[in-house]
Order: C-alpha cells, then structure tokens, then sequence
C-alpha cells in the first residue's frame, strides 16, 4: 500500500511549483469556498469529500462554455490536471467500458470508473462517474454506489457584464482501502489530503478558462444547450 501511496506524492511538489510560477492575468477569478469544510469518514468506513470554487466570467463567456461539448470538456480538463500535477506518473486510461487513473499504464489500476454520465439545463451541468473498483478501492464498495461528480451551476448575479458560477467537486460513498484496511487517519493525512490539493489546484486552474478536448467526442458538433 505504501508503494501506491509513494507516487502520488509526487504531486504535492508539482503543485508547489504551479503555485510559485508567474501569474498571468486571467480571463477569470476564481475563490474557493468549500461547502463542508474537510473530508470525513462515517463510521462504517465510506469518505466523504466536497471541494468547491465559485468563477466569476465575462457573461458572453459562459453563453459560449454553457453546452454539452463544454461539460464533456470540463470532465477532461479535470483528468489532464491529474495527470500534469503528478508529473504523468499518473494517467487516465479510457476505453467503452471505463475510465482508469493509473500508474503510468494498466494493469496498475489506481482507481477505476464507470463511463461518465452527464446532465445538463439552463442552470446546471453534472457529469457523474462510478466507483468501479482499483488497488485504492476497498472490496467493501461493490454495488454501494459511490461516484465522483463535478457539479456546475449558475448563480443569480446583478451584473449584467459578468456571471458567477459555482463548481463543485464531490467524492461522495468511496470506500478506501487504505482507510479500511489500515487506518482512517492514515488516509486522512495521505491519500484524502493529496485529493484535497489537487482537486484546489483544478479549480483554481479554471479561472484559465482553458479547457481540454475531450479524449472521446462523444458531444462533438453539439453545441447547443441541451434540453
């Protein structure tokens, strides 16, 4: 387990160089406003963990970002912050039936995903993907429905020019392995606390505006809203 752990360390140094590098001015401004302060684990061992921002954008912006072709775009923009911050010892593997963040290349399945899910309205987009199983994974997730989620939604703003929006990062009913198997506050102060890094480090990245194209297409040409 030590040995999962060691190379996800990695990513505590790359994030301090991205935090040390020259600011641009951004398109963006971006402030972090988690909404349940730190991680938790309940007592029959499934953690919970939510990392929130709200970006404030020039309103034409957000009528151009506000589709389909843009949500999947978000989701792929958090996978390519994963794998930049951790040096690309970290990947993400994608094939028709799951999502795998690996070390560098399968079989070494950290953690793996059912494809995502996606959702979205006039105010909100979702895309949701489902514990499948990995090395950080306990055998106790089977069929208990934990996901990860990036939740998107807009909030009401007087400002005519701007739009605030609020984007969330959920971890919710994971069952970790290390927490399970070891200890909680050994997850707690390893694993938890790296995902709690990244995940500030991705928002932050937004204020950017600078979003990847999607691995799969699978919204590609369709950029209206959707219904």
């Amino acid at each position: 387990m030590v040995l999962l752990i060691a190379p996800l360390a990695v990513v505590l140094a790359a994030l301090w160089a991205i935090a040390v590098r020259r600011r641009a001015t951004l398109p963006a401004a971006i402030h972090i406003v988690d909404p349940e302060g730190g991680p938790t684990i309940d007592a029959d061992g499934a953690a919970r963990s939510v990392q929130a921002a709200e970006l404030r954008i020039p309103a034409p912006a957000l009528v151009a970002l506000w589709s389909p072709t843009s949500l999947e775009r978000l989701a792929r923009t958090y996978w390519r912050f994963l794998e930049r911050c951790s040096l690309g010892l970290i990947r993400v593997a994608y094939s028709d039936r799951d999502r795998a963040v690996v070390l560098l290349c399968r079989p070494f399945v950290l953690i793996a995903f059912d494809p995502p899910e996606y959702e979205l309205t006039a105010d909100r987009g979702v895309v949701r993907w489902q514990i499948r199983g990995g090395a950080l994974v306990s055998h106790r997730q089977d069929r208990r429905g934990g996901f990860l989620q990036i939740d998107v939604r807009r909030i009401d703003d007087a400002d005519a020019d701007h739009q605030t929006i609020h984007v969330e990062v959920a971890v919710l009913s994971f069952y970790p392995a290390i927490a399970n198997a070891l200890s909680p506050r050994l997850y707690a102060a390893t694993q938890s606390a790296i995902h709690v890094l990244v995940t500030h480090g991705f928002l932050r990245s937004l204020a950017r505006l600078d979003l990847a194209q999607s691995r799969t297409g699978r919204f590609r040409g369709d950029g209206g809203a959707a219904q």
